[in-house]
């Protein structure tokens, strides 16, 4: 598998050493506040399971995301196939990050070696983003990393209950595209 180093970060496999502070951050309403409910322990562990057994199988998916300088966890990126039931498909980008990591340039950072790992290694043609239209930070961050949004695409999420999760922005970013 992979390992993506930029100057600052190491996007890496996850580690049980991660388990307690992704634990911690899908227990943060802050940072879960555009992603539906807080996970529970077990549900958050399940989720490094999934994410590891997908690496094994087709060797990408979502990083665990470590400081350089610190040696510390602050979150996960990567790619994955676009969920089943979605009004397209593709590979998405992603991130989320532990709020001490917030404001620093880390998504940005995380997405941009994803994206040349997904362009270059991977060969897509094309990387896709999802996000609540209420995210605006990571839209932010979609638009810092060259992506595009076309508000014919966006698209209410039909597996999360009515609420603000709900209604959704696609942002697209081809290959060769440059920021």
């Amino acid at each position: 598998m992979a390992e993506l180093r930029t100057d600052r970060l190491l996007l890496r496999r996850w580690q049980d050493s991660d388990l307690e502070p992704w634990a911690a951050m899908n227990a943060d309403p802050e940072v879960r506040e555009h992603l539906g409910g807080l996970l529970t322990r077990e549900q958050s562990d399940a989720s490094v399971a999934r994410f590891q057994a997908e690496f094994d199988r087709r060797g990408y998916g979502w990083w665990a995301v470590q400081s350089q300088a610190t040696g510390e966890f602050i979150g996960f990126a990567g790619l994955d196939r676009v969920d089943d039931g979605m009004p397209f498909t593709g590979v998405e980008i992603g991130w989320r990050l532990a709020r001490p990591a917030w404001g620093r340039g880390y998504a940005t950072e995380a997405a941009r070696a994803c994206l040349a790992f997904g362009f270059e290694t991977l060969e897509l043609s094309e990387i896709l983003a999802v996000t609540t239209a209420a995210n605006l930070r990571s839209q932010a961050v979609m638009r810092r990393i060259g992506m595009t949004r076309d508000p014919a695409d966006d698209f209410d999420d039909s597996t999360v209950p009515e609420g603000p999760p709900r209604p959704n922005v696609l942002y697209r970013i081809a290959r060769g595209v440059t920021v």
